[in-house]
């Protein structure tokens, strides 16, 4: 791999448009870009040259003018110039000029063209910029969220390299002289052929370790060994890299996992770089990983009530920067999670250990890795079936109100229907919640349709998982085998309809709150989540997640093809639509809530409800033929 080549493409892949593109992609660009450089003064484009090229600056800066002379727009490093001439007539409409010794990066017409065809981002990037746009959308990229942000993005040099025989002196000497916190080590190839490479020479390496400024007090210093000791002799076992492809969230949690804070970046087989976990935290400050260290780190149920301010901050944050809604559902159920295992372990450490094994269980928004900012507590305590009310339900019963105390603190308020661990009817023994699941599912009575749809969706937060995994089998191998429950649930889900009226109309709330107004929760995205999980109960899912459900719905082909591609768009616009107006409400210091008022929505986005409006309405007709009511002879025969 030449050196000159994985330079262009390691430094075009920091800034937008080409930060979001495949690393295949970024390798033809770098393949096939000329490099020309031009002197302080000297004319790249004249007016009405003919143009076949997008420029992309790698160092200097350059001035657009207008015909009439005037000065139009500066650029500088990593900004391109060209496109609109390129995507018109081919003619040079903005001349240009190096404002000081600029190199420039040519790229050809037609792999310009490909990239548009190609890769939607990119496309939209070239055609729709405008220069009042532009810092706007550099920003925007710049702060990306770790989740869609390539880790490439935080490699900003060649990693220092050296090889097994080097003495530990002369590696610490290099170390001091990059100005670097760690090397990798290198030798002959031998039997990691993930970590194998060819340098510009053709001799082939592999990546064997990697010594840091840390392991040399500790495995150097600390240990007394000579100067003239072999690094290769000092390293650690196999190294624990990852691809420069990969998003900046699995390198956090690559370090997490692993307990490191350094981690060499490949890209496919080479060295490309090194990532230290004060980059990631430097570039993502308000990060839900790093809003959930932060709960980690609270000393007090009152420390993490000061954090509410963070989740919100994060929500915004994440919106802004083009996550979807599977993406923030996913962050903020993971901040919730982590805000109940922290009070958990406040509470015991206070508490003592807990006199039997337990459970702390969650339904809802956060079982489904769904919610938002606009959410309630529902939680329940599983316990062991060696529970003694008498002598063991006082701790649970104080060590769940802690835990409901400090949610409720923290911005999770008590939910109003009482499911809470501090009820007792749900902090049971693990036979008892059998009995409960068993029971709603033989006979589904209107309030065990209730209770049905709300710890139907249940996962595990702190203790003994195996114990809501059991639950979790149970409902997966009972429900598909009960057509009255199926039905009773698919007529109990048709109790929440679509505010849609006469010719598609919009019907609007009247319940004196919101008037004239659209629940978009309650009309919405909660009668989509509660077909998909009746579907779900029918196929023998074990998903939780209502995309994950879709997933193994398409693999039973219970709907007809082409229908959950449907669901999952309907589902991802209604949430992303509900998402986007409780960021504006708290743009402008108001209480977020469900409700939009269609005269605010464009017409573009109106139209759009609609349609995933009628999918909902469509999807709900189909229940009632799908789960139909078992006849009064088959039900004598169950």
């Amino acid at each position: 791999m030449e050196v000159e080549w994985l330079e262009i493409r390691q430094h075009m892949g920091r800034f937008p448009p080409f930060d979001a593109l495949s690393d295949d992609l970024l390798d033809e660009i770098a393949g096939q870009v000329e490099v020309a450089y031009f002197q302080a003064g000297s004319d790249i484009f004249t007016l009405d040259q003919e143009i076949h090229e997008l420029a992309y600056v790698r160092s200097g800066a350059v001035e657009v003018y207008r015909r009439n002379g005037e000065l139009y727009n500066r650029r500088g490093e990593g900004d391109i110039f060209g496109q609109f001439s390129l995507l018109r007539n081919h003619r040079v409409r903005y001349p240009v000029q190096a404002m000081e010794d600029t190199l420039i990066y040519f790229i050809p017409e037609a792999l310009f063209h490909r990239l548009c065809e190609e890769d939607e981002h990119f496309a939209d990037f070239v055609e729709l910029l405008r220069p009042r746009l532009e810092s706007a959308v550099e920003q925007q990229k710049k702060n990306n969220d770790m989740m869609i942000t390539r880790v490439r993005k935080l490699v900003t040099r060649y990693p220092v390299m050296v090889e097994a025989s080097t003495t530990v002196q002369e590696a610490a000497r290099q170390i001091t002289d990059y100005g670097a916190s760690a090397i990798l080590v290198l030798d002959a190839p031998g039997d990691n052929p993930r970590y194998t490479f060819r340098d510009s020479e053709e001799r082939a390496w592999q990546v064997r370790g990697i010594l840091t400024d840390s392991d040399f007090r500790k495995r150097v210093v600390a240990e007394g060994l000579s100067p003239d000791t072999p690094v290769g002799e000092v390293i650690g076992g196999r190294p624990i890299a990852i691809q420069s492809d990969e998003s900046v969230y699995e390198a956090m949690l690559t370090m997490l996992r692993n307990n490191i804070h350094h981690l060499p970046v490949m890209y496919r087989r080479h060295p490309v770089g090194i990532v230290h976990l004060s980059d990631i935290i430097r570039y993502e400050t308000h990060s839900s990983l790093y809003l959930v260290n932060n709960i980690y780190s609270q000393p007090s149920a009152a420390g993490l009530a000061r954090l509410g301010p963070d989740v919100s901050a994060t929500f915004v944050r994440m919106v802004e920067d083009g996550a979807d809604s599977r993406m923030i559902g996913s962050a903020l159920s993971t901040i919730g999670r982590s805000f109940t295992r922290r009070l958990l372990e406040l509470a015991e450490a206070e508490l003592g250990p807990p006199p039997v094994a337990y459970c702390f269980m969650a339904m809802g928004s956060m079982a489904r890795n769904e919610q938002s900012i606009v959410t309630d507590q529902d939680n329940a305590l599983v316990l062991a079936d060696d529970f003694d009310p008498e002598r063991h339900d006082a701790y649970f019963l104080e060590l769940a109100k802690r835990v409901s105390d400090g949610l409720d603190a923290s911005g999770y308020p008590y939910c109003k229907g009482d499911i809470m661990a501090t009820n007792p009817q749900w902090r049971q023994p693990l036979s008892v919640w059998k009995g409960y699941f068993r029971d709603w599912i033989r006979d589904p009575t209107p309030e065990r349709l209730l209770h049905s749809s709300i710890f139907f969706d249940l996962d595990p937060v702190y203790g003994e998982n195996v114990f809501v995994e059991q639950l979790q089998d149970l409902v997966a191998e009972l429900a598909p085998q009960h057509k009255l429950f199926l039905a009773a649930m698919a007529r109990n889900a048709l109790n929440r309809t679509p505010p849609l009226g006469f010719f598609r109309t919009f019907v609007m709330e009247k319940d004196g709150k919101h008037n004239n107004s659209i629940n978009l929760k309650r009309r919405g995205t909660a009668p989509l989540t509660d077909l998909i999980r009746i579907h779900a109960l029918a196929c023998g899912s074990r998903a939780q997640n209502s995309f994950s459900r879709l997933d193994d719905i398409d693999r039973t082909q219970l709907l007809a093809p082409g229908v959950s591609d449907k669901l999952r768009y309907a589902l991802e616009f209604l949430s992303m639509s509900r998402i986007r107006h409780q960021v504006i409400d708290l743009q402008h210091e108001r209480t977020p809530d469900n409700n939009i008022e269609p005269e605010n929505v464009s017409d573009s986005e109106r139209h759009t409800l609609k349609d995933a409006f009628q999918v909902l309405s469509n999807a709900q007709k189909f229940l009632k033929f799908r789960y139909p009511m078992p006849s009064s002879a088959e039900r004598r025969r169950r």
